[in-house]
């Protein structure tokens, strides 16, 4: 026992992690729960609800039927609208996400700009404003040549929309490529009253350190982030990247390799256990639908046990074929 120890009260930096699964329930169940922040649904069979704290996500899962993923915290949870803009909050821990159509705005750079504008100012009103982990999925992401490639104008709308709010440092992120028909960005988060810690693979150069070769502007996000209570480690969309080449083109077997090569160096970094478990949700987006059944059976094989929700997406290099992100608890 640590002298004194028997008068010491929890700090505000200890916020257990929501706990995210996937799960085979119908949605109004899942929302009538205490503690529910936010629900996500997948594809064009994702249920219709216009609950702040549901989010139809516009990637079809490859196995069916898709569950839904869920985010739970200790504690009550409160929600409701800014415009387009939906959030939920609740023990410390935000939900927010945009739906923005841009046909509204003008093209994938502006309407990045303004999505990231709406969050920021938002965030500034809020005691959540330490974002942890944030998604973006748009159409046609790889759609263009050279500088007018949409991911490129994504990533300039991002920067400009963000401005100065992420000078502490870039969360965690996936970006991911919709085959829905309507050119709609989705773009959701996962923000804490307290600030997290970021990772970095030494594998890998760190995303906002690309050369001039993947765009006018650099993509902005942390390879991972450890959450407040350290309890959790957020792991940002990770694929077949060495240093900042994309590596073994056209070849699926070795890319998930070596994408789990730097998983595995990201838990490693963050002073996790190797391995992922049963309470370790991981999504895995699959560019051609040929693939998906290799990449489970691949996945089964490496990770038995578990959890991962195959889904149908664009990774944001064309010659990239899978991407994964997820969570590691400790």
């Amino acid at each position: 026992m640590v002298p004194g120890s028997e008068n010491l009260q929890p700090t505000a930096l200890e916020r257990r992690a929501p706990r995210i699964s996937y799960r085979h329930e119908a949605l109004a169940a899942v929302l009538a729960e205490t503690g529910t922040l936010a629900a996500l649904g997948f594809g064009a069979g994702a249920p219709r609800q216009h609950d702040p704290r549901y989010l139809a996500v516009p990637l079809e899962g490859m196995e069916a039927p898709t569950p839904l993923e869920v985010w739970q915290v200790d504690g009550e949870v409160e929600h409701g609208r800014e415009g387009p803009l939906c959030w939920s909050a609740g023990a410390g821990w935000l939900f927010a996400a945009l739906d923005l159509d841009e046909h509204a705005y003008g093209g994938p750079r502006d309407t990045a700009e303004v999505a990231y504008r709406l969050l920021r100012e938002f965030l500034a009103q809020r005691p959540e404003q330490h974002v942890q982990r944030i998604w973006n999925y748009l159409g046609a992401i790889n759609q263009g040549e050279d500088d007018a490639e949409r991911y490129k104008l994504f990533c300039e709308g991002r920067a400009a929309g963000m401005d100065e709010f992420f000078r502490e440092g870039f969360p965690a992120a996936t970006a991911i490529g919709h085959h829905a028909g309507e050119q709609h960005l989705h773009v959701y988060l996962l923000a804490c009253d307290q600030p997290g810690q970021r990772v970095e693979n030494p594998r890998q150069v760190s995303a906002w350190r690309y050369p001039r070769q993947y765009g006018r502007t650099p993509p902005s996000f942390a390879r991972a982030m450890s959450l407040p209570g350290q309890d959790v480690l957020a792991i940002s969309g990770t694929a077949a990247v060495v240093g900042h080449s994309s590596a073994h083109e056209d070849d699926l077997d070795a890319q998930l390799a070596e994408t789990l090569a730097n998983l595995e160096t990201l838990l490693a970094q963050a002073g996790m256990p190797a391995g992922f478990d049963t309470h370790s949700p991981l999504k895995a987006y699959v560019r051609h639908a040929a693939d998906a059944p290799r990449v489970l059976e691949f996945l089964a094989a490496r990770l038995p046990g578990v959890p991962v929700l195959l889904l149908h997406g664009d990774v944001c290099r064309r010659e990239l074929l899978v991407e994964i992100d997820g969570w590691r608890y400790a």
